[in-house]
């Protein structure tokens, strides 16, 4: 699914490069995070490969947040930029918020800024967080029905809990989020006709959450370290065995592994919603150069 999108992506580039538009993104990494540095290079590969102009600025580890604001204007006014992405997360003695309040929300690509969550909220045109997009790409183009449905949405984060929740209920389904009060969190989510997991527990969702034949999104990625955990989510896998025996390490997703055997259809870890959402940046940023200019640039990308 994201080199289908990749793909339209592609063509759209080019349509807007030979009407004189080359969409442009910026990517503001502090430090050295090991974990960041992987994210960005994926993200900086797939502007090279999609014929989007992109930069990467690289302050030091001990950035202040006022320097980060000067970074974020200058990009801000800077008209060959259409999207500013900061990667989180900032050092402690960065106001995360300040500095991303201050990206323009026109170039707002992670589609974080008060703005853009008014337009999803509001059902206007804007840039929507790229996981929750992924989420919904996910489940159009393998043909799940949205409308009418029951959805669970266990996880409440500004940044994929609540804007997934908003964009099936645009969808016209029937939402339910739960949280760490919910009350009997099981017999919730086994209502669900799609079931999303967004809380960042690895496992939690078991097979008892599940009802048989739905749809399971699973949005978690979690690194599992010692061998009693692994033999808990994937006793008799060879496969994932011989990758953990080899790299001390696998990846296992907020969903169970079991629940595979009676969902009606499942994302897996790694593999499923990760691909989705660096795609996403990408047609965000695509997005946001036919917006910022307007009816015209619009009909040349057609």
């Amino acid at each position: 699914m994201a080199a289908e999108i990749r793909a339209e992506l592609s063509a759209e580039v080019k349509a807007l490069t030979a009407s004189g538009v080359q969409p442009g993104l910026a990517v503001v990494l502090v430090g050295h995070n090991p974990a960041s540095e992987v994210y960005v290079r994926g993200k900086v590969k797939s502007c090279e490969e999609l014929g989007i102009y992109s930069e990467k600025h690289t302050p030091p580890e001990t950035a202040t947040t006022e320097e980060l604001l000067a970074v974020v204007e200058d990009l801000n006014r800077r008209d060959e930029i259409d999207g500013i992405l900061v990667q989180l997360p900032l050092p402690a003695q960065v106001d995360a918020k300040k500095v991303l309040l201050a990206v323009d929300p026109a170039k707002d690509v992670d589609g974080f800024h008060p703005m853009n969550v008014g337009y999803l909220s509001t059902q206007r045109p804007g840039l929507v967080p790229c996981t929750p997009a992924g989420v919904i790409e996910i489940l159009k183009r393998s043909r799940i029905a949205i409308a009418g449905q029951e959805a669970v949405v266990v996880g409440r984060s500004d940044i994929v809990g609540k804007p997934v929740a908003m964009l099936l209920l645009n969808s016209n389904a029937t939402v339910t989020v739960c949280h760490s009060k919910t009350r009997d969190l099981p017999g919730v989510c086994r209502r669900a006709d799609i079931l999303v997991a967004a809380i960042g527990r690895a496992g939690m969702v078991t097979r008892d959450y599940v009802k048989p034949g739905a749809t399971v999104i699973d949005v978690g990625i979690n690194k599992v370290t010692d061998w009693a955990e692994f033999e808990r989510y994937f006793a008799g896998n060879k496969k994932r065995e011989e990758t953990f025996l080899a790299k001390g390490s696998t990846l296992v997703g907020d969903v169970h592994p079991e629940v595979g055997e009676i969902a009606g259809a499942i994302t897996p870890v790694p593999g499923g919603v990760g691909p989705l959402t660096i795609a996403m940046l990408m047609a965000n940023t695509v997005k946001a150069a036919r917006m910022r200019r307007g009816a015209r640039v619009v009909e040349l990308a057609r």
